[in-house]
């Protein structure tokens, strides 16, 4: 099935639908958690107390990312064909899901996306497990082959592979290290626009 054929799409959102804005290595430091270890997951191992406090302090940084978000260039041009098919659209996070809202309303995205559509961290156990893909189609009530996740990040790549979606790696590097789990590769959206509008691939 070509990606014009998809009808329903689920987008990551920081360095996807927006510019690559958080700095995972200042974060880390701020947070306590160790050069290269996933933000998330080690937090969720600190004792009780400081992982409290490190989850109120990432969701400070998060929201706070949040209110300078810019618009990854394509991307209101690529939803809006997307809605005019009558698309359903959703957003995959690992953020809180007020720094989410907070992103899509500071660069002019939150029309495309329906509250109930936007699975942030809160709602899920966070990429790479399938849980936010699989809440999403079944919310939609088709099968996960009938969607496609685009993301710019392995983490991404893995849940919709595993949650039996289409995968798309977003990089504007061009590298695409992670061929094993990716179907398409665009180094940018208007190459996205032209695969989904596209009969052929």
């Amino acid at each position: 099935m070509f990606l014009a054929n998809c009808s329903h799409w689920i987008f990551d959102m920081d360095g996807t639908l927006t510019k690559a804005a958080n700095d995972f290595d200042a974060i880390r430091v701020e947070l306590g958690v160790p050069e290269g270890k996933p933000v998330l997951e080690t937090i969720g191992r600190f004792p009780p107390e400081q992982a409290c406090r490190a989850h109120s302090k990432l969701a400070e940084i998060e929201l706070e990312i949040a209110t300078k978000a810019v618009a990854q260039p394509g991307a209101r041009k690529l939803l809006l064909q997307l809605r005019e098919r009558h698309a359903a659209l959703g957003l995959l996070t690992r953020n809180t899901a007020a720094a989410a809202k907070e992103t899509l309303s500071v660069t002019g995205l939150a029309e495309f996306f329906k509250d109930e559509s936007i699975v942030a961290r809160e709602t899920c156990a966070p990429k790479p497990n399938p849980a936010g893909v699989l809440y999403l189609v079944e919310g939609w009530k088709v099968k996960a082959d009938c969607s496609v996740v685009v993301g710019d990040y392995l983490y991404d790549l893995q849940a919709g592979r595993e949650a039996g979606a289409r995968t798309v790696h977003f990089d504007v590097t061009g590298e695409f290290p992670w061929p094993e789990v990716t179907d398409f590769a665009v180094t940018d959206l208007d190459q996205l626009f032209a695969l989904a509008t596209s009969k052929e691939t």
